[in-house]
């Protein structure tokens, strides 16, 4: 009579190992697709917009870089742009990588 109890006791054990199996697998999928829309699909979302404002980028523009320095871009290449800055209107070359955000656009700039 003790082995009939031990082996439906196990029997019951290996139906709950599956069910716990199959909602943990439940679980993780769940958690993945709230990280897909909670992390990874805004981060793509930032890097498509960034990815636009460097192409649109134009002589004139306004821009700050990465490192705060504001100017106005002067000259644009395949991957690097020429910026004036300050007063005596010095030039810096910069990597288009390094454009933090465009202040004013151009056609905005003049009247």
């Amino acid at each position: 009579m003790f082995s009939y109890f031990l082996t439906e006791g196990t029997a019951d054990a290996g139906n709950m190992g599956a069910m716990g199996g199959m909602s943990t697998i439940i679980m993780l999928v769940i958690l993945f697709v709230a990280m897909y829309f909670i992390v990874i699909r805004p981060q793509k979302k930032q890097e498509r917009e960034k990815a636009q404002m460097l192409n649109g980028l134009q002589v004139g523009d306004e821009i700050t870089t990465i490192g705060g320095i504001i100017g106005k871009v002067i000259s644009i290449k395949e991957e690097t742009c020429m910026i004036e800055t300050g007063k005596d209107k010095t030039r810096i070359r910069i990597l288009k990588s390094a454009v933090s955000h465009v202040d004013v656009k151009a056609e905005d700039a003049q009247p």
